[in-house]
């Protein structure tokens, strides 16, 4: 039986038992999407010390990677960028990175205006600074 779960060719592997996205109707439902580029061991826009903490990070380069992350995603279920209609983002640091993330955002979200909920949280899953929790129509 199909449960509507779809899993990206193109996206990072998850880092639990969770599909990339799941399709219900017409909506999509995509699970948290961070920079993590598929099959690579670094994070883009991360430093990590030796004990695999963040040393520091790049909150524009993870901005853009998360965006791209979730566009493949979109795509690889039969969505677009152009239909994402709800956007919750994680930053770990707001008073740090909001700005700059506000603004890569405006770059994406230009010509599609999505309802957004930003919200900071203590950690993510792996060493990241951002993660976008999206849904889109088919």
């Amino acid at each position: 039986m199909n449960d509507g779960s779809i899993d990206s060719s193109r996206a990072p592997e998850p880092v639990g038992l969770y599909p990339h996205a799941r399709r219900v109707g017409e909506l999509l439902f995509l699970s948290g999407v961070g920079p993590r580029r598929k099959g690579a061991a670094d994070i883009p826009g991360v430093v990590l010390d030796g004990e695999g903490n963040i040393a520091s990070y790049d909150i524009e380069a993870q901005c853009r990677s998360v965006f791209e992350n979730v566009r493949m995603i979109l795509e690889d279920s039969g969505s677009s960028w152009e239909k994402i209609v709800d956007v919750t983002v994680f930053l770990t640091n707001m008073k740090a990175d909001f700005e700059a993330y506000n603004r890569i955002y405006a770059e994406y979200f230009a010509n599609n205006r999505p309802c957004r909920t930003t919200v900071e949280v203590g950690a993510l899953p792996t060493p990241i600074a951002i993660e976008l929790k999206v849904i889109a129509v088919i």
